[in-house]
């Protein structure tokens, strides 16, 4: 395969760098994006690869209308790839407490940010030879508690989104009722309990993390959806928890 141009947005993040870590070994050409300059640039070079940080409020749709600017202008084609990995939690004691400001801060980060992100890239997605959109929900999203149901409900309402983006790309392609073609897009969501890395590992080693994800697992599947035929994967909810 030859090189892809990748957008991991959450790229600050730990789960960010092993993700753009590992895609850029594995040949791409990585973009990664957060909302802090100093934060990006650090977690680029923290990957210790050719990544490109670029900065941008995923949660206003000018901002990422200019970020595909911004790309253009970099003269590397179309991005072939969104790993969306924009996250947060709140949670409370049961219903009652469930505040405006947690609502609002996880439908935010978890919903927002996602459709702003796939309508400005879907047509190059569909258009790419190995187009790719996967996020990351919760097991608390198909199995809810009362003290998390902000969270549950935003991260299921992202998996919604994330599949109906799935079903875009397949009416596009394969289910094209007047020019069928084979699938070459896919939409995928990848479940976790939860994630956990070296830090957390070294700031609590009397912890286990049971069931938790580790995010260099996470960036080890995100590098093989691009080695995957796109039929397989499209619309598909992806288990990573253990």
């Amino acid at each position: 395969m030859t090189a892809l141009t990748i957008l991991v947005t959450g790229g600050s993040s730990a789960s960010g760098v092993a993700a753009a870590r590992a895609l850029a070994k594995a040949g791409h050409r990585v973009i990664t994006v957060g909302s802090d300059e100093a934060r990006i640039k650090a977690a680029a070079a923290e990957t210790g690869q050719d990544v490109t940080p670029l900065v941008c409020d995923l949660a206003s749709l000018e901002a990422v209308r200019h970020l595909a600017s911004d790309i253009e202008q970099l003269r590397i084609g179309g991005v072939d790839g969104v790993i969306h990995l924009v996250g947060g939690w709140r949670g409370a004691r049961g219903i009652e407490d469930q505040s405006d400001d947690d609502w609002d801060s996880m439908e935010r980060s978890a919903v927002t940010t996602l459709r702003n992100v796939s309508r400005v890239f879907y047509a190059q997605l569909e258009a790419s030879a190995h187009g790719r959109l996967a996020m990351v929900s919760s097991t608390s999203a198909s199995a809810p508690t009362a003290a998390a149901a902000s969270y549950a409900a935003a991260k299921a309402a992202a998996e919604a989104w994330t599949l109906a983006v799935a079903d875009g790309f397949r009416r596009e392609q394969s289910g094209n009722k007047d020019a069928p073609t084979e699938q070459h897009s896919a939409a995928v969501v990848f479940v976790v309990k939860a994630l956990v890395d070296a830090g957390m590992r070294e700031a609590h080693p009397e912890r286990r993390f049971p069931g938790y994800t580790d995010v260099e697992d996470l960036a080890a599947a995100v590098v093989e959806l691009f080695e995957q035929a796109a039929s397989e994967l499209n619309g598909q909810r992806i288990l990573l928890a253990k």
